[in-house]
């Protein structure tokens, strides 16, 4: 067994293979880059490197800099965790020359599982089915449209190299394929340094059922069930769970017969997963995920097993574990982003300025790499943690998730909470009654519910109380218009944004707290421990205040309130539609205009990147440009103006 491996990773992977190493009695060595020189991950590991700026190809996929750490350091061994370099071969191969133990697959499991075309005609060489297609090594824009209108709209496009939804595209009629096929192609090259890309037919009510395999040096290769990844945004999973729900015992033990199958013939070692889109009673190879998933956690919690224990010990040339394999209850992980669904999941970009998490039971997992006070930037995915539960049904695992999505709360960022609370709390998605289009298809229903009356009051009263101490230190009778009388009662006129508008509560001091006239009547509000007292009622809320905002957070839910000065000049919007501007903070990766061109309304002007993610910023109008304020690789903040239009 290897006595110091390195990680070549950050945030919560990296942490999550410390803490296993870490019970084996193995040191580990994390590598940085400058934006992680005080992450969570490097404080957790024994010894830490630095590696580089923060732009991931100039650090965590610089793989002769991870090296050089390996052996700076004496680490036997490197963990490349998911993403990065983890599906490298050639990354694998420097390893192995350094005389350092990769771990994970050999270079030709790699290779042989790296392109989705060529990975789905080995897979039919071998038996297992696959989605009508074209997988050929013909790219121009005539073949492909063939291949399409042979297959049968709708079609999905996808990038041979790569997966987490990047270049990929549906495509519902022969007018939108030449765009998509261009937009597939340059974010696979931006993605994975290669434009190739297959189409297959658009399964309109799929499950996507992946089978988590591992195989040894020795022979031996299990299947440790199946993991449902169903629910999607982006073609990215959001809710994963273990097993599958209504996947009977007969068609587990063929899906399963199906990924060792796929597995050994193309020799693989270590933890792989087979991923397959299922429709009714057909399922389809779709890819091999050469690595550690994500998800794995769901595994782990119905199988009792640490897949990580077993990578490092697979690894070490050791064989498979012999320990019975059977499931064990049921498991749900949630994944919890930096990211806005209101806005088509935007990536939030900011600093952690609150963060409060479940707690961990037995019945509760968290896999994070973040704290308090970091920051979510602009270079790597979202991903601020993974939550995972267990019930010893799918109901109960359930109820548990609900509870704990509850109590996670976060500021700073805005996040996914809210949707996943809805989906938890979705009657479909309680009955099991989904496929990939869940969230498009429920998108109305999954909205977060409109405040009701009494927690607005609730929300409206604490806020006035974090805000009043100051405003009443400040309401000097003659110098503040806000009705004193000298024989009458004294108050202060508080005016707050919330998020139905702009609202002014009078607000009048009694023992021990405030007389607050609020939209739907007054109460009595006071402090205590742990919430507000509404007409003597303790009601449990947490307050956070930062200058003239304050976030109100009840029962998991952020509401934001701003104090507005009545007599301050009003704000003069300045861009209108005369101006393009940055949505988020990210890196301009294509400008498609230059001063003078006339533009229609939808047309693409520029392209930005950001947490793994392609933007297309399209003309808010028709016009002429005016200016074009941004070059390739700039990196620009939210609310830049990046393009300016001649006036009308």
């Amino acid at each position: 067994m290897f006595h110091k491996i390195l990680i070549a990773n950050r945030g919560e992977i990296a942490c999550r293979v410390i803490r296993t190493a870490r019970s084996m009695g193995i040191a580990t060595v994390a590598v940085y880059s400058d934006a992680d020189a005080s992450s969570r991950h490097v404080a957790m590991a024994d010894e830490a490197c630095p590696i580089g700026p923060a732009p991931a190809r100039l650090s965590y996929l610089r793989g002769d800099a991870i090296i050089a750490a390996a052996l700076r350091t004496g680490a036997q061994a490197i963990h490349p965790g998911y993403g990065f370099l983890s599906e490298n071969a050639e990354f694998a191969e420097a390893c192995a020359a350094a005389g350092v133990v990769f771990i994970g697959p050999p270079a030709s499991a790699i290779r042989a599982m790296g392109s989705k075309a060529a990975a789905k005609a080995l897979m039919e060489r071998s038996g297992v089915p696959l989605v009508p297609g074209y997988h050929g090594d013909a790219q121009d824009g005539a073949t492909l449209s063939a291949a399409a209108d042979s297959i049968g709209y709708p079609v999905l496009i996808k990038a041979s190299a790569g997966g987490g939804g990047k270049g990929m595209r549906i495509v519902g009629e022969p007018g939108e394929l030449a765009p998509a096929i261009e937009g597939a192609r340059r974010e696979a090259v931006a993605s994975f340094g290669e434009g190739r890309l297959l189409i297959e037919r658009y399964l309109t009510r799929p499950r996507h059922i992946e089978i988590q395999v591992f195989a040894d040096t020795q022979g031996g290769c299990v299947s440790l069930f199946e993991r449902d990844c169903t629910i999607q945004r982006r073609h990215q999973k959001v809710l994963e769970e273990a097993p599958a729900p209504g996947l009977d015992p007969g068609r587990r033990a063929v899906m399963g017969e199906a990924a060792i199958a796929a597995a050994r013939a193309i020799g693989y070692v270590g933890a792989g997963t087979v991923e397959f889109i299922a429709e009714g009673d057909a399922f389809y190879f779709m890819e091999m995920n050469t690595r550690l998933q994500v998800e794995h956690p769901v595994t782990e919690m119905i199988t009792g097993l640490d897949l990580v224990e077993w990578q490092l010990r697979v690894a070490s040339g050791e064989a498979i574990p012999a320990v019975p394999l059977a499931i064990r209850g049921h498991a749900i992980e949630a994944r919890i982003y930096a990211e806005d669904p209101a806005r088509d999941y935007l990536p939030s970009i900011g600093t952690i300025t609150h963060l409060r998490q479940p707690d961990e039971t037995a019945f509760v997992r968290l896999d994070t790499g973040v704290r308090q006070g970091d920051v979510i930037s602009p270079n790597y995915d979202p991903m601020i943690a993974k939550l995972i539960v267990w019930g010893e049904d799918r109901d109960t695992a359930l109820r548990r998730l609900s509870r704990a999505l509850n109590e996670y709360e976060v500021v700073g960022v805005r996040t996914n909470l809210g949707l996943l609370r809805t989906v938890a709390a979705h009657p479909a998605f309680a009955g099991a009654d989904f496929d990939t289009s869940f969230l498009s298809r429920h998108e109305d229903s999954l909205a977060e519910p409109m405040i009701l009356a009494v927690d607005r009051s609730l929300i409206l009263a604490a806020g006035c109380l974090a805000l009043l101490p100051e405003a009443q230190q400040s309401a000097d009778p003659w110098a503040v218009m806000d009705g004193f009388e000298t024989n009458g009662e004294g108050h202060a006129d508080l005016h707050l944004h919330d998020e139905t508008g702009l609202v002014v509560i009078r607000a009048a001091p009694v023992a021990g707290g405030y007389r607050l006239v609020l939209p739907e009547g007054a109460v009595i509000a006071q402090s205590m421990p742990g919430g507000v007292l509404i007409d003597g009622v303790p009601c449990r809320v947490r307050v956070l205040r930062e200058g003239a905002a304050v976030t109100v957070i009840l029962t998991g839910r952020n509401h934001g309130l701003t104090a507005i000065d009545p007599l301050a000049p009003p704000v003069v919007e300045q861009a209108g539609d005369g101006r393009l501007t940055a949505p988020i903070p990210a890196r301009v990766s294509r400008v498609l205009v230059v001063v003078g061109d006339v533009v229609t309304k939808g047309m693409p002007l520029l392209v930005l990147e950001a947490m793994k993610m392609e933007l297309t910023l399209t003309a808010p109008r028709n016009g002429v440009i005016a200016a074009v304020r941004a070059v390739v690789d700039d990196m620009v903040q939210e609310g830049k103006a990046l393009v300016l239009f001649e006036a009308e």
